[in-house]
């Protein structure tokens, strides 16, 4: 099993020129879990993930694993795989490169690379790595991502959107891959994904960005377990969630749908005329990041 270790950022803060992409992210990431990293196209997910690894500096703040800064510290990055979407349009200078050869690269950056895994995920895939990576698909090219994000066996891995491109037969495939590896070698792994159902089972914890903030940061199932859809006539509704902090009201003439997430000791009215149902870890996220509606007090 890997050594336990702790990835922590305090106050961190990216802008570019006067746009703020990342405002006061405090987050700890602690060994031996699958997190997700969830958020709308422009949150600032692969900033933070690319600031995260010391690949992009941060404008405020501090990043550190097990207290040493990871900025500029080799001994602390050898602990990170950051494996991203590849771009190898006709201009990229890695167009007329192979796919083997792109992977050999890997195998020399990565301090502890698997080259016997790697091989035999290329033979997983079906990957013809002899072709030149401007003509391989975007699915062929994500699988070159995972391959790198699996053989690295970096003791921090991080995926950015590691299923773009690829079928739901091969989505399925990575992800009980990536399970059969966390089982194995407890590594800490962090998904950035926009398909949110298919990655829920697997994430232990769910990490929801918006806006350049961290909204939450918990446990997936114990998340869903607490959250629902409370529907009905506004004022049954209101009733029924009284004191409770909801978000995502919808109206429709008299009648009214609204998110609630319960606290310890919380419950929903259920004498009041309303309907109570779960819902998804997409419904959380498409609800927090609406406008919170507040609290209806007691």
């Amino acid at each position: 099993m890997m050594e336990n270790l702790i990835l922590e950022c305090k106050g961190l803060k990216k802008s570019y020129g006067k746009k703020e992409v990342l405002r006061d992210i405090n987050l700890t990431l602690e060994s031996g879990k699958i997190y997700g990293l969830i958020g709308r196209n422009g949150a600032g997910k692969t900033t933070l993930l690319s600031v995260l690894t010391a690949q992009n500096p941060a404008t405020d703040g501090e990043i550190t694993i097990n207290g040493e800064k990871v900025w500029e510290n080799e001994k602390a990055l050898n602990n990170f795989c950051f494996s991203r979407e590849i771009m190898a349009g006709t201009q990229n200078a890695i167009a007329s490169m192979k796919g083997k050869d792109y992977l050999k690269a890997a195998s020399i950056y990565f301090p502890y690379w698997d080259e016997e895994m790697a091989e035999e995920l290329i033979k997983e895939f079906e990957l013809d790595v002899k072709k030149p990576m401007v003509k391989l698909s975007k699915g062929m090219l994500s699988m070159i991502t995972i391959i790198i994000a699996l053989a690295s066996k970096a003791p921090f891995t991080i995926l950015d959107e590691p299923v773009a491109g690829l079928d739901v037969f091969m989505r399925k495939k990575f992800y009980q891959l990536l399970l059969d590896e966390y089982t194995k070698t407890g590594r800490t792994f962090l998904i950035s994904t926009h398909i949110i159902e298919e990655a829920a089972d697997v994430l232990e914890e769910v990490i929801i960005l918006h806006d350049g903030k961290i909204l939450l940061k918990e446990n997936t199932q114990e998340l869903i377990q607490r959250s629902f859809r409370v529907s009905g006539l506004e004022s049954e509704v209101k009733k029924a969630v009284k004191g409770l902090e909801t978000c995502s009201p919808e109206r429709t003439g008299r009648g009214m749908g609204i998110t609630v997430m319960l606290k310890e000791g919380e419950t929903i009215d259920d004498t009041c005329d309303v309907t109570i149902q779960p819902v998804s870890l997409s419904d959380i996220f498409v609800a927090l990041c609406n406008e919170k509606e507040g609290t209806y007090e007691k």
